[in-house]
């Protein structure tokens, strides 16, 4: 298939801008999304065998998940970058994958990093279909019209009928579903797929997971071939659902696929590297290349000479040796090259660019030069913030970068209270990463600490120990929820002088209102009407 030409009413892009395909990858928890990731490193030459780390001795530690709590629980909890060359269909691209965390605890990590890609690998389990965390995540993506491509893993056990599956997505993500290869057989009898884009038979190899699946070229279904490599009941039930799945399901349009409106479905089983090259191929056909970015006062075109980019993560402690921050910066526009000079927009200051890395999951390597579309760190000390821009000189803010009202807060403590001022810097630290929210409340001492998800809390205090080695205590607050504070700036001044009780500052300094109860809330919008309170907040920059 034909790489996707760029729309007509913007210029062609470079060269090295064209052939960047910028995605995260979406699903619920254990649809196999590591796994998936793992494999794509291993097509793209990145990684020698599957949960290998390239001459280092850990040879069985998964590539994407950095974080001890991760390796401990086999969960996701950071969103982590990983950028690699694919050849595929006579192009090389240039892939930055983003795996981001499945587990629902951790969905502000996931929309924000959707901030910074371009399209969406859906991961589902073809025996569970559809869940929760899934139709979350990919509501998320409809509302940013991210193109979505999918894939159904896990086809080597006992997994729904394919045309239940591909009807489940349609009816409860409503976008149409083309298949772009069918499997044959399931579970155990799972053979491999055909590939309707290319009219292949693909064979799975049981034998060596490592090992790229065997491409049988054929002229169409009826020939002789196949015959030779599937049994006739499997052979004659493809037939059957190929010819059906080609007069219901409407045929795959690229135009469609990049309008968000359409789906490709490929199947395959992650962990026996089957279907994933015929994924990555289609991602290179398909996922659009760099797009322009939202930003005030005006959009950034990729394709712009200067340079541009906007923070979209921050992970402090990558290497707990060297106590660092890394800023995860999008490139929106430009050629960047190390050692370059950028405004720092929302402190108007000029930053020198050094050390910029390149990621392959924890490790990393000195980026010389990056384009478009690419995901590079920019280590320091605290200077870079989530929704941060960074350009050559124009004072442009990149939006659309949310922070969500946490849902459940508790109160911090030190265990040693006289190292409560190491836990403070701590908190701050966490709270810039986007970790948790940190509340300083206006009365009283110790800090509330507030969160999506309960396991937030877990990783929290364990982080804080392993990393800071302070004990700390993590106790039920007698507040349920947080809003910030919004209004003229005299009467915002008046509300928080007479509520100094519910009254807090997050660790930009933005006043904060916590609650109680739902009655707070009411109450406020009943006798304080100039006053707003949100449950979201732009990150400013």
């Amino acid at each position: 298939m034909s790489q996707t030409a760029a729309p007509t009413n913007r210029p062609a892009l470079p060269l090295e801008i064209a052939r960047r395909r910028t995605f995260a990858i979406i699903s619920h928890p254990d649809a196999g999304k590591t796994t998936l990731t793992e494999k794509f490193l291993l097509f793209g030459g990145a990684i020698q065998m599957a949960g290998q780390v390239r001459a280092k001795g850990e040879a069985r530690r998964t590539r994407s998940d950095f974080m001890q709590m991760e390796k401990d629980r086999g969960i996701s909890v950071s969103a982590s970058a990983m950028s690699f060359d694919f050849k595929g269909a006579g192009n090389t691209f240039r892939f930055n994958l983003v795996d981001t965390p499945g587990h629902s605890d951790f969905s502000e990590d996931t929309y924000r990093t959707l901030t910074a890609v371009d399209a969406a690998v859906m991961v589902i389990d073809g025996a569970k279909g559809v869940e929760s965390q899934t139709q979350k995540l990919f509501e998320v993506c409809r509302l940013r019209d991210l193109p979505i491509l999918t894939f159904c893993n896990k086809m080597d056990r006992e997994s729904r009928d394919t045309f239940e599956i591909i009807d489940e997505i349609q009816e409860n993500l409503a976008i149409d579903v083309t298949p772009a290869s069918w499997p044959i057989g399931v579970g155990r009898d799972f053979l491999g797929c055909y590939d309707l884009l290319h009219d292949r038979l693909e064979l799975m190899d049981r034998a060596d997971r490592n090992r790229v699946a065997e491409t049988v070229r054929i002229a169409g279904l009826d020939d002789p071939k196949m015959e030779q490599h599937v049994p006739p009941a499997l052979l004659e039930k493809l037939r059957e659902e190929v010819e059906m799945a080609r007069e219901l399901l409407p045929p795959l349009d690229p135009a469609r696929v990049l309008e968000g409106t359409m789906t490709p479905i490929w199947f395959g089983s992650a962990i026996n590297s089957f279907g994933v090259k015929e994924l990555m191929e289609g991602i290179g056909a398909y996922a659009p290349e760099p797009q322009p970015q939202s930003a005030e006062p005006r959009q950034i075109a990729p394709e712009e000479e200067t340079v541009a980019g906007f923070v979209f993560k921050v992970q402090a402690n990558m290497d707990p040796k060297h106590r660092d921050r890394v800023a995860f910066v999008r490139l929106a526009s430009g050629h960047f090259e190390r050692g370059m000079k950028l405004t720092h927009v929302r402190a108007k200051k000029q930053l020198a660019v050094t050390n910029p890395v390149l990621f392959l999951a924890a490790d990393r390597e000195l980026a010389e030069e990056a384009w478009a579309g690419d995901i590079i760190g920019i280590p320091n000390h605290g200077q870079l913030r989530i929704g941060d821009t960074l350009t050559e000189g124009e004072a442009i803010r990149v939006t659309g970068i949310p922070s969500f009202a946490p849902e459940l807060l508790q109160t911090a403590r030190a265990g040693d209270p006289m190292k409560a001022k190491h836990l403070e810097k701590a908190l701050m630290q966490f709270a810039e990463e986007g970790a948790a929210k940190v509340f300083k409340p206006a009365i009283g001492s110790g800090f509330v600490v507030g969160v999506v998800g309960q396991l937030q809390f877990e990783v929290l205090a364990s982080r804080i120990e392993l990393e800071y080695g302070l004990p700390v205590r993590l106790e039920p607050s007698q507040f349920k929820s947080a809003r910030w504070v919004a209004g003229p700036k005299d009467k915002v001044e008046a509300f928080a002088a007479a509520n100094k009780q519910h009254i807090a500052h997050d660790n930009d300094g933005d006043l904060v209102y916590l609650t109680r109860l739902q009655w707070d809330i009411d109450r406020i919008e009943r006798d304080h009407p100039e006053i707003r309170l949100t449950a979201t907040k732009e990150m400013m920059t």
